[in-house]
Order: structure tokens, then C-alpha cells, then sequence
């Protein structure tokens, strides 16, 4: 669809108010999913956050990559395996995390922000000492749950206008890698940042009432409700954990947190500039 310039000039004015509502504040988003592998969403997503940064917001990127790891793994010649939706990750495993995500993965995501005019910075939770872990279970080996994050070095990437774009992998004390879960992280690195607003990129369309319907989408959310949700099976499976990290970052200090559909192109921005938005927000 074409617009004129009529209609470019009425959706820029109607997103004016959250322009500068959000101006200055920061918001976290935690990028993966299809949106990471599709091309077309990826350039997206980019395009959103760059933007987002140019007019005043300080946008944080926290991203993940299992599907790439998991590729990675077969070309080496290791099988994947999962325990409640966490990969299995020895010492080895973890070396290729590391290199995946912290190099190829990161440093691409970099590449491209930068094509398009943005300025970014990417790191990993090992560099600046950002975010410090220990084993989450000994069955899982080197999968990490966070124990600390220091968000000294995000804020200083923020106030020289770069866009931290951040791998999760921590360390611990003996300089041992781990593999974090990224929603995890990003729920802990926004509650952290005092973080206006966490939007997590996902598959579906937000929390369902029927899952098998997207008309039955529940739009708003409030964190008291979530137990009652579970034990009705609304939010169950692998979206339990996903909740778990909402909630915890709501009661934390952020604002706002918005699960949303990442293959739908611009979500971010239909999230964040629109009176409408998509997907599901806790409050």
C-alpha cells in the first residue's frame, strides 16, 4: 500500500505523544525466534530499533540464537539435547555458544544496524564483568543461572548514543562460559536498568485464551493474575518460563512488559508508536 504524504504526516503526529512519552527512557528488547532466521523480519526488527534510537530512545538489544547453535552443533557432529526446554550444554557445547552467539551471531546483528544507519556496540555478559552466573543444575552442565549483573558498561554504551546489542553468555569466578537463557537475561538486565519498557519477540501473537484462535487474544495482563492463568492451562508449556520472566520484571521496577508477535514486520514500532499495539502487555 502506497501512502501519501497526507497519511505519512497524520501517523507521524499520532505517534508524537509516544515519541515523547518514551523519550530518554530505555527500552529492552529480547530478539529471537523466527524473527532472527527470516531475512526480511531481521532487516525489520533492525530498521525498528534504529529508528526507536534515532529519535531519543535508548534501545537495549538482548538476543539468543538456538536455532544457529543448534546448527552448528550438527555440523560438528553433536547432537542437541533438551531438558524442559534448556539445551544440555558441556564444556564444549558451551565453547560453541560462546562462539556462535558472542561472535557470529552478535557481531552480525552489529553489521547490520550499522548498514542502516544506526551506531551499535555488541558485547557479551562476560565483557565488563555484565552478568555473572553459576551451574543451574549439574545434569544441564554448563547452563548458567544468573547471580549478578552489572550494568555499568550497557550504561555507558547508552550515553555516548551507541546501541548495546548483548549476547547471553556469563561467566563465573574460575572464567568458566555460560549458557543463559535470553529471556532471562533480559528480564534481569531491565529490571536492572530501571528499563521503561522489555519487549519479548516470540513466534505466536501473545497470550491466548483458546491457542487455537488468535481472536481470543488477551491484550492486557496483570501479574497477579498470572497463577490463575497457569492453572486454568492459558499460559502453559514453554510460555510458563517466558511469564515467569515478565512478572519478575514488572515486580522488579520496570513499567511495561509486552510479549509480542516477532513475524509480524515492525512490531516493535506498531508496540511502542500506536495507539493500537499487538501482543500481550503485563502491568
Amino acid at each position: 500500500m502506497k501512502l501519501t504524504s497526507a497519511q505519512r504526516a497524520e501517523i507521524l503526529t499520532q505517534a508524537l505523544p509516544y515519541i515523547q512519552k518514551y523519550n530518554n527512557k530505555i527500552i529492552v528488547v529480547k530478539y529471537g525466534g523466527n524473527a532472527m532466521i527470516n531475512d526480511e523480519l531481521k532487516n525489520s526488527v533492525m530498521e525498528d530499533i534504529v529508528l526507536l534510537s534515532l529519535i531519543g530512545i535508548k534501545v537495549v538489544l538482548v538476543h539468543g540464537g538456538g536455532p544457529e547453535i543448534s546448527d552448528m552443533l550438527t555440523r560438528v557432529g553433536k547432537k542437541s539435547e533438551f531438558v524442559n526446554g534448556l539445551r544440555v550444554t558441556d564444556k564444549e557445547t558451551a565453547e560453541i555458544v560462546q562462539m556462535v552467539l558472542a561472535g557470529k551471531i552478535n557481531k552480525s546483528l552489529v553489521g547490520l544496524i550499522q548498514s542502516i544507519g544506526g551506531k551499535a556496540v555488541g558485547i557479551c555478559g562476560m565483557d565488563g564483568g555484565l552478568i555473572k552466573a553459576e551451574k543451574l543444575d549439574e545434569a544441564l552442565g554448563y547452563v548458567g543461572k544468573i547471580t549478578e549483573v552489572n550494568t555499568a558498561l550497557i550504561e555507558d554504551i547508552l550515553m555516548k548514543g551507541y546501541i548495546p546489542v548483548i549476547s547471553t553468555v556469563g561467566y563465573d569466578d574460575s572464567g568458566n562460559a555460560y549458557n543463559i537463557n535470553a529471556d532471562t537475561a533480559a528480564a534481569k538486565i531491565a529490571s536492572e536498568l530501571k528499563a521503561e519498557s522489555l519487549i519479548s519477540m516470540t513466534d505466536i501473537v501473545g497470550i491466548l485464551r483458546d491457542k487455537d484462535d488468535p481472536s481470543t487474544l488477551i491484550s492486557k495482563i496483570n501479574v497477579s493474575d498470572t497463577p490463575q492463568l497457569v492453572r486454568q492451562g492459558i499460559i502453559s508449556g514453554g510460555m510458563i518460563p517466558k511469564v515467569e520472566c515478565c512478572t519478575e520484571a514488572i515486580r522488579r521496577g520496570v513499567n511495561k512488559v509486552f510479549i509480542i508477535d516477532g513475524r509480524v514486520p515492525h512490531a516493535i514500532l506498531i508496540e511502542i508508536l500506536t495507539d493500537e499495539g499487538i501482543g500481550t502487555m503485563f502491568v
